[in-house]
């Protein structure tokens, strides 16, 4: 099982960036698929949930208006969209997959982690 985050990258303040991840080895009808983040120095935390079909999604505070979580049209594949974007936004970005009806994940729970990629906003 594969979780493949790609999309990252350097962007400046009020900019955007669209994240994917790319889910393979297994079906995943039965799981909840997110987006974590873990700045420097801080512990790694909940951004983003969306179910298998994409018709239930999830934001946290911070992000919520901003960012968008959507499946793509094979459902193995989950995007971020983010816009404007803030340099308290600076983080590794991280998929994860769990295997829960629940839209809210947590760290401890989840079954799959991509490997990461590096969002950078420049103020």
């Amino acid at each position: 099982v594969q979780l493949q985050a790609s999309g990252g990258g350097l962007v400046q303040a009020g900019g955007s960036l669209r994240l994917s991840c790319a889910a393979s080895g297994r079906t995943f009808t039965t799981y909840v698929m997110g987006w974590f983040r873990q700045a420097p120095g801080k512990e790694r935390e909940f951004v983003a949930g969306v179910n298998w079909s994409g018709s239930r999604t999830y934001y946290t505070d911070p992000v919520k208006g901003r960012f968008t979580i959507s499946k793509g049209n094979a459902k193995n594949t989950v995007y971020l969209q983010m816009s404007n974007l803030k340099p308290d936004d600076t983080a590794v970005y991280y998929c994860a997959a769990d295997r829960t009806s629940l839209l809210v994940l947590s760290p401890k729970d989840c079954d799959y982690w991509g490997q990461g990629t590096l969002v950078t906003v420049s103020s």
